[in-house]
């Protein structure tokens, strides 16, 4: 057996990035198209600043192998899309009995789970919370603040990411808005599609 040797990252919260990262990920606005329920917001949004970084991931990548892991770190803009607030694209992992850890350094924001037969959690996401996402849960991050969010993240280095489960589904079940008062809730996608039992029943059933 070969020894891989020691790795160290720091996270850099200023500017919401991992410094020592093997592996940097950009979505600009114009690549978010489709994940809105306000179609005209978004398509004014992308008029004005579509290339500009809605979100990135910086990450360090040891190996793909079973038993190690990715660390990194996401920073989220802060802003709406009509009511609803800046959000990721979601997954569940291509392997789904992996579990996720994220940890909130600034911000604020909101982990929105989905189960593959329709539950909701929703988690809210502060400096110092961390957040357990079992396995076979999809998930979104969500920035609910005025500033940007920032979270620490590890899983599994072999379990990859399924962003279709929720393009199929019509998006996720819930969205999050603002609520009007000055903090958010979590309200009904109406475009959203029940995934058929059989569908649900084979995500469930995979153990490798």
């Amino acid at each position: 057996m070969t020894l891989f040797e020691p790795g160290v990252g720091r996270v850099d919260i200023e500017s919401g990035q991992l410094q020592g990262a093997t592996n940097r990920y950009v979505k600009t606005f114009r690549d978010l198209e489709g994940l809105y329920e306000d179609e005209a917001a978004l398509a004014a949004v992308i008029a004005e600043k579509g290339d500009a970084v809605a979100y990135e991931v910086t990450d360090y990548k040891p190996s793909a192998n079973a038993g190690d892991i990715i660390i990194g770190v996401t920073r989220m803009e802060p802003g709406r899309i009509g009511r609803e607030y800046y959000l990721t694209r979601g997954h569940i992992h291509a392997r789904p009995n992996r579990p996720e850890m994220y940890y909130g350094e600034s911000g604020v924001g909101v982990m929105l789970l989905e189960s593959p037969d329709g539950q909701v959690r929703t988690i809210e996401m502060r400096a110092r919370t961390m957040c357990y996402v079992p396995p076979f849960w999809i998930h979104r991050s969500v920035n609910v603040g005025s500033e940007p969010l920032v979270m620490t993240f590890a899983y599994p280095a072999d379990s990859g990411q399924d962003y279709e489960i929720i393009a199929k589904a019509g998006g996720m079940r819930s969205r999050i808005i603002d609520d009007g008062n000055g903090g958010w809730k979590a309200v009904d996608n109406a475009s959203y599609r029940q995934r058929p039992q059989s569908l649900v029943d084979s995500i469930m059933a995979l153990t490798d």
